[in-house]
């Protein structure tokens, strides 16, 4: 596997080679690439060349210190594409990853991109603020949430993780596969998770704006972390001639909880 480097970040990269045209999978907070598992067969058995990658200070990648924003994290996807020669390729962004996708085509163009998706995904405005009351997450949620984080990272991740998987108070996976979960967690750096809390509020709005590929939103109707109506919804309106399917009773961990539905409206979209 080729070292993938921005500046002096390495990034972790699985690519699964072949000739099939690429679709690059971007993860979601606070986990790494291997939360794609339930997808990477299905992908690779459809003939696809499937790449994942850790987002900076996660998983397997660099940890370092600054570097928290999605400037550099579309920057870092541009130089996974550069360094695998990657074109005509499919994005792939779930929750977090769907700002990479937002911003790496607005900040980089649709050249190398053949179509994106966006799964149970932040864009394209989460902030709740009083210029923009219909967002879904305040300020204040976001500092008491890096401070919970700082302070007891197992217990945050082990709460988060159970909301990640659950409709209300069910949860929708095995507790074998949420704590699958929380072991990629614990491969995250605690600060570098607690700095990209505040990205989560990041605007995607002009982002979006830009998008003219063909585009897919996937999103559970019953997402508590990220809700249908702040996000999935608005992307799908954002975005002229978009898809959008939505997950009855899905939480935000749906491409493990309905892995089935997931991968079936994936690969029906890559296909066309």
């Amino acid at each position: 596997m080729p070292s993938v480097t921005n500046g002096s970040v390495e990034i972790h990269v699985e690519d699964t080679g072949g000739d099939g045209r690429p679709v690059v999978l971007i993860h979601g907070w606070p986990l790494s690439g291997a939360s794609w598992s339930e997808q990477v067969p299905a992908l690779t058995d459809a003939g696809y060349r499937v790449v994942t990658y850790d987002r900076r200070g996660f998983g397997q990648s660099g940890k370092p210190a600054d570097g928290y924003d999605y400037d550099t994290f579309a920057d870092d996807l541009e130089a996974v594409l550069e360094a695998l020669d990657l074109r005509d390729v499919s994005l792939v962004g779930f929750s977090m990853g769907g700002g990479e996708v937002a911003r790496y085509l607005g900040r980089h163009g649709q050249d190398r991109v053949h179509s994106a998706v966006f799964a149970a995904a932040i864009p394209p405005f989460l902030l709740k603020s009083d210029e923009h009351p219909d967002g879904g997450l305040d300020m204040a949620t976001v500092e008491s949430m890096q401070a919970d984080l700082r302070k007891d990272p197992p217990a945050f991740f082990d709460q988060f993780m159970t909301g990640f998987f659950s409709a209300g108070d069910d949860l929708k996976v095995t507790e074998a596969q949420r704590q699958e979960a929380l072991g990629l967690a614990a491969q995250a750096d605690p600060e570098a998770a607690a700095q990209c809390i505040a990205t989560w509020v990041s605007d995607f709005r002009d982002d979006l704006a830009t998008v003219t590929v063909p585009t897919l939103v996937i999103h559970g109707d019953s997402d508590g972390t990220v809700p249908l109506e702040v996000s999935g919804q608005r992307t799908h309106e954002a975005v002229a001639g978009s898809e959008l399917h939505v997950v009855a009773d899905g939480p935000h961990g749906l491409n493990v909880s309905h892995k089935d539905e997931f991968n079936r409206v994936l690969l029906e979209f890559l296909a066309k």
